[in-house]
């Protein structure tokens, strides 16, 4: 009987001891695990199709030109006065760890005057002469890739809070610049388009055609941020490289006012230092005369207006900054995509 006990005793101290050592390691387990699930990030095994996804996104911009309308004969030089808003909306497609790829349609405006810009004395005085103006109403398409900095092989549940990144693309844009129609023409009499804004390309104020479509490059470096499980919020700074000078409708030199015939409209957006100084005297200056083709004589400012005096300079493209922020919202993904595997 007592040997019994002593075996029944045994027996439950070991019973009690397995069911001891099972709790700890059931703690134990349940601790892993719950850090295990804490720290999940996803599969690293490849970019699958549970981590391919697609964004639409809204974006409000601000667009700023550099031209030969700017205060200082400069590439880099641009009046922050004249930035203008933009809209754009987008679509983006997830693909890789790093990648991703834009297609964005954005309208904004771009615009300069001399008038406001550049000073009557010192190295804009040329530009204030010469006194001309333009707004451009932009209407972009681009297909932009997008390169992560930091990897991100998780779903789009999982993907990192935030990451710097810089984009490259290319883009087609309307270019129609504008100008408002001064009150009078060159010679004195009313134009019936005073105060409207006109279309430059079709009046040739330079004696040159150039394409209503023209291409671009994008690039430009910024940074995304997770706001929750399907929207970020993008910054970004970059530029449009452009192939035209003509963005501002102005390049090369003035022709002979001659060649516009009887376009009145055509001549008094071409010539526009008559509306400073009338009758072509400046201070220290000499007025020189000028005929249009019915031989009425049109006095203009010395080295402005008569065929071969500069107008802009000629090859230099013209170029587009915009400072951009996006909001995306993921679609087409769902979240039995992030289960555990």
């Amino acid at each position: 009987m007592r040997k019994l006990c002593l075996v029944l005793v045994s027996v439950l101290l070991l019973l009690s001891a397995a069911e001891n050592l099972l709790a700890q390691f059931s703690r134990g387990t349940i601790k892993r695990n719950n850090k295990r699930i804490a720290t999940y990030r996803g599969r690293k095994s490849g970019f699958g199709k549970d981590k391919i996804y697609n964004a639409i996104g809204f974006s409000v911009s601000a667009l700023n030109y550099y031209g030969d309308i700017a205060p200082l004969p400069k590439k880099l030089s641009t009046d922050i006065s004249f930035t203008r808003p933009a809209l754009a909306l987008s679509l983006a497609h997830r693909f890789g760890p790093r990648y991703t790829m834009v297609g964005q349609f954005m309208y904004g405006t771009l615009s300069a005057s001399d008038s406001k810009t550049a000073k009557p004395t010192g190295e804009s005085q040329y530009r204030y002469v010469r006194n001309l103006s333009f707004r451009n109403r932009i209407k972009e398409l681009s297909v932009i890739a997008y390169f992560d900095l930091f990897k991100n092989e998780s779903t789009y549940i999982s993907r990192v809070l935030w990451t710097p990144y810089v984009y490259l693309g290319i883009a087609a844009f309307i270019n129609n610049p504008q100008a408002q129609a001064p009150q009078h023409a060159l010679d004195g009499s009313v134009l019936p388009q005073a105060g409207q804004w006109v279309d430059l390309r079709p009046l040739h104020t330079e004696g040159k055609s150039y394409g209503l479509v023209q291409p671009a490059i994008p690039f430009g470096i910024g940074a995304r941020f997770r706001i929750n499980e399907v929207m970020d919020l993008w910054g970004d700074i970059g530029f449009r490289y452009t192939f035209t000078d003509y963005i501002d409708d102005v390049s090369g030199n003035y022709v002979a006012l001659s060649s516009f015939g009887n376009n009145k409209l055509a001549q008094a957006m071409a010539y526009r230092s008559n509306e400073l100084y009338p009758g072509g005297i400046v201070p220290n200056g000499v007025p020189s005369g000028l005929y249009y083709s019915n031989g009425t004589p049109i006095l203009v400012v010395p080295g402005y207006g008569n065929a071969g005096d500069k107008r802009g300079t000629s090859g230099n493209r013209d170029i587009y900054m915009v400072t951009s922020i996006r909001l995306t919202y993921i679609i087409g993904a769902t979240f039995h995509k992030a289960k555990f595997r």
